[in-house]
């Protein structure tokens, strides 16, 4: 099948990108969307599920118009966000609107269910958690279970509509075919399986007991990488696609990024600098470090784990600058205002700048912390700004970078670097001199989880094998700058007391 094609979509929390992707593993053509997410006062972080489909099924349409290529399709892969939950009805139509992972309305409830003396939890179900899935449901309701138990509790009329409650991957593929489906992998953030047997595809009653929570509306588990199912009849025309179409199960962004930046191997590094920003690796086995939000999760195969963890705040910073920056003008692209930031020293002259832009989850959990500039004076410039603003994500990845060491108990060397921010060669070599490892800028860095995907999709139709993804083309390597070492070494020390000092001002102001 060397002409064969896969279609993938990667939803992202800014919106799809779609693509096919050839049998070697190479990005043929690519569009990105967007959506709107709606923020509310009261905790509020919801997006349009019928919206989300539509953008993909147009962008579909589009890639797949060119003669030859819808017959070339041999299977399709979804990846994307996680942590959200779309509640929908027997047919997969959304009976309400996505809560995303930003949603904290069902803080109040998770803490009621799960919330205790120890480090915001009742030990008891703590220990439950930690023992059988590696994690536990935030207490700030930011994740499926409190936004489940927000539904169940305060909107009843959805919930009297709804079927099953969907990871968005798992909305789209059943969209796709019809058939309700999860895997370990895609439910990794609700902690609802017993990741000690990645081969039992059943949530774990006694999780469930302890949140509050049934199974009945828990989409049932599948293996990871295998087929959902063909596509519906009315869709595949819709796309112009062959009805026998195979639907790989939906997965994360970590795994797609796992694979799409070549990092399959135990203990190869990869770190997303995309929307959130993430550092991960294959390893053996399950385990959790409580205090700094790190675990292994089910990984690209039923006996291994990938190392989990997330900064709520990575690329999104520049955009929200730009922004800032622009006011009512049209904002300036990422590579202007990188270029930029080049016109600044290293060290940003002084300028710092925190990126807890919506609080933060590793390697201190606190969702309202808030970020901001220091050390500002009347001679810094926008320069100096976005620069500090590159120096202070790459700051806040390797106060991270640090707790992963100890946690994978090596030296990660090197780091591959993925997402739209890794597309800057100023920001990749901030990063190798901030972390003070070589950095690898994969080769089509904004891409890497579609290429990742399109090899699950591969893997579903029996043309792939899981934990044998070919290497993505060579990227540039970056090597630690002399003469930032120290500087930046300096600078992610800073950190972790700004964090803390932040912390306490908040604490003593309320």
């Amino acid at each position: 099948m060397h002409d064969a094609l896969y279609l993938v979509v990667d939803l992202g929390t800014g919106g799809p990108k779609v693509g096919l992707v050839d049998a070697r593993g190479s990005l043929v053509e690519h569009v990105v969307a967007s959506v709107t997410t709606t923020f509310r006062a009261d905790g509020e972080a919801t997006q349009d599920a019928n919206e989300w489909w539509d953008l993909v099924l147009r962008c579909a349409r589009g890639l797949l118009a060119e003669p030859g290529r819808a017959r070339r399709v041999r299977a399709i892969g979804v990846t994307g966000q996680y942590g959200s939950t779309v509640p929908v009805d027997a047919n997969g139509a959304p009976t309400g609107p996505c809560l995303t992972w930003m949603d904290t309305r069902g803080g109040p409830w998770s803490r009621r269910a799960v919330g205790g003396p120890v480090q915001g939890y009742r030990p008891r179900a703590a220990l439950a958690f930690i023992r059988h899935s590696g994690g536990a449901p935030s207490t700030a309701g930011a994740d499926p279970v409190g936004q489940i138990l927000f539904l169940e509790h305060e909107q009843p009329a959805v919930v009297a509509a709804t079927r099953w409650y969907l990871e968005p991957v798992d909305y789209l593929t059943m969209r796709l075919t019809g058939v309700a489906s999860a895997t370990h992998a895609s439910r990794l953030a609700m902690w609802m399986t017993d990741n000690r047997r990645l081969t039992e595809y059943h949530y774990d009653p006694v999780l469930l007991r302890l949140a509050g929570l049934s199974d009945q509306r828990l989409a049932p588990l599948v293996p990871f990488g295998s087929s959902v199912g063909t596509l519906r009849p009315e869709v595949a025309d819709q796309l112009g696609l062959a009805a026998s179409t195979v639907v790989a199960t939906g997965i994360p962004d970590l795994h797609a990024a796992t694979i799409g930046s070549g990092a399959i191997r135990p203990y190869d590094t990869h770190l997303a600098l995309s929307t959130t920003s993430w550092i991960s690796c294959p390893v053996p086995t399950k385990k959790t470090d409580v205090v700094h939000s790190i675990a292994s999760v089910p990984g690209l195969t039923n006996d291994d784990y990938l190392v989990i963890n997330n900064q709520e705040t990575g690329a999104r910073a520049l955009a929200w600058l730009r922004d800032v920056l622009a006011g009512p003008r049209v904002p300036a692209s990422f590579s202007e205002l990188t270029a930029l930031a080049a016109t600044s020293p290293a060290g940003a002259n002084g300028a710092r700048f925190t990126p807890w832009l919506a609080g933060e989850r590793s390697p201190a959990d606190d969702k309202s912390a808030r970020g901001g500039f220091a050390n500002l004076s009347v001679t810094t410039t926008t320069a100096d700004l976005v620069r500090a603003v590159l120096e202070g994500v790459a700051a806040n990845s390797a106060w991270l970078f640090a707790h992963v060491e100890r946690f994978a108990g090596r030296r990660l060397d090197p780091v591959r670097l993925i997402g739209g921010g890794a597309q800057s060669d100023l920001w990749c070599q901030i990063y190798a001199s901030t972390l003070d490892r070589p950095v690898i800028q994969v080769a089509d860095p904004l891409t890497a989880q579609l290429r990742g995907v399109a090899h699950v999709a591969a893997s579903a139709v029996g043309e792939a094998t899981l934990g044998e993804a070919p290497l993505p083309r060579p990227g540039r390597l970056f090597e630690p700058a002399p003469g930032e070492r120290a500087l930046y070494g300096a600078i992610a020390r800073e950190l972790p007391r700004r964090f803390a000092h932040e912390r306490r001002w908040r604490r003593s102001s309320r």
